[in-house]
């Protein structure tokens, strides 16, 4: 590797804003406030909205979305016109 080129990663504590769940890894992040970790250490604590403790894909509260609607409405709207304009022979039914 190259030297003098790749950032500096340090130890930082993130934490989840709506879980409050707290965890340590490397990062070139960096925060204002400080954290006391279970080692005994003092960390930068960053503050984050949605890690892997709180998203709805992680956790299985994700939402399934009606596809099969969605589609039919699209065929409705769109459908069609889009085939008729790709393929003669569509324009010739209609």
């Amino acid at each position: 590797m190259k030297s003098g080129i790749h950032p500096d990663y340090q130890l930082v504590v993130f934490e989840d804003a709506s879980t409050g769940k707290r965890f340590l890894t490397r990062s070139t992040a960096t925060g204002l406030r400080t954290v006391e970790w279970s080692d005994g250490n003092t960390y930068p604590l960053i503050t984050v909205d949605v890690t892997a403790d709180s998203h709805p894909f992680w956790t299985g509260a994700n939402r399934l979305l009606d596809t099969q609607g969605r589609v039919e409405k699209f065929e409705r709207k769109y459908g069609r016109r889009i085939r008729a304009q790709a393929d003669p022979a569509v324009r010739k039914e209609s």
